[in-house]
């Protein structure tokens, strides 16, 4: 990760954002300590990634383990 100091990163925001973009991370100094990092952003999840994801975890929930539908979402606050 290449890092760049904070006057410089305001002067050049447009040319990080851009590089970011492409999937480079850049570490952003201030003071000669690193202070945040730039990365390329995630793509969002279509609802059929989301709703895949959700038929994953109810496939490996055990189901003997609640009797009723209160304790099973008391679990998942835990």
């Amino acid at each position: 990760m290449r890092t760049i100091g904070l006057f410089e990163a305001k002067q050049k925001l447009s040319e990080l954002v851009e590089r970011a973009s492409t999937g480079e991370q850049i570490g952003i100094t201030r003071r000669g300590k690193l202070a945040a990092i730039i990365v390329p952003a995630q793509p969002e999840m279509t609802l059929n990634e989301i709703w895949a994801d959700m038929e994953e975890i109810r496939k490996n929930v055990d189901r003997t383990k609640f009797s009723t539908v209160k304790e099973l979402i008391e679990e998942g606050r835990r």
